[in-house]
């Protein structure tokens, strides 16, 4: 996994790390369910039966796209968890442009919620802080936090900040 909690100054903050935009949507939603799962529970996912699905988000195409359909998209991840019961485990989501629209589409692996062991609870996907941005090759971004490595381009950055 490429993402660190971080501190804020309130509730939970994480960075990720990736190659692409569309597996820094994977680390990030990892991130954020490791951040939710308690330790013993984490471990004991391998052991439970897997179910795969597709969850689609979309939004109309403006300014700021990619942070905007991250949150709507971590958004369905915790909707799923909550109503559905459906724990993502495990996810590849494909961001495209299509229509006008922003999309992505996740092939997801899940297990039933009831069986894991959250220690923590996210009340929202906040635009506090959020951004995504590239770092080129040969550049190097340089975390603001002990915790957090510094990440070396060519790749993606995310940072997320999550109201618990």
């Amino acid at each position: 996994m490429s993402a660190w909690p971080r501190p804020t100054t309130a509730d939970i903050g994480l960075r990720a790390f990736a190659r692409s935009p569309s597996r820094l949507f994977d680390e990030v939603t990892l991130g954020m369910q490791h951040i939710l799962i308690s330790s013993a529970s984490a471990g004991k996912s391998d052991e439970l039966v897997r179910h795969s699905a597709q969850w689609n988000v979309a939004l109309p195409t403006t300014a700021g796209d990619q942070e905007l359909l991250l949150v709507h998209w971590l958004e369905e991840v915790l909707y799923r968890s909550e109503v559905h019961r459906q724990w993502c485990v495990s996810c590849s989501v494909l961001l495209r442009e299509e229509n006008g629209e922003l999309q992505a589409h996740g092939s997801v692996s899940w297990v039933n919620a009831d069986e894991v062991e959250q220690e923590v609870e996210i009340k929202a996907v906040t635009t506090h802080e959020l951004q995504i941005f590239k770092v080129e090759h040969g550049k190097t971004a340089q975390s603001m936090w002990e915790e957090v490595p510094n990440f070396e381009g060519p790749g993606w950055i995310a940072d997320v900040v999550f109201d618990i």
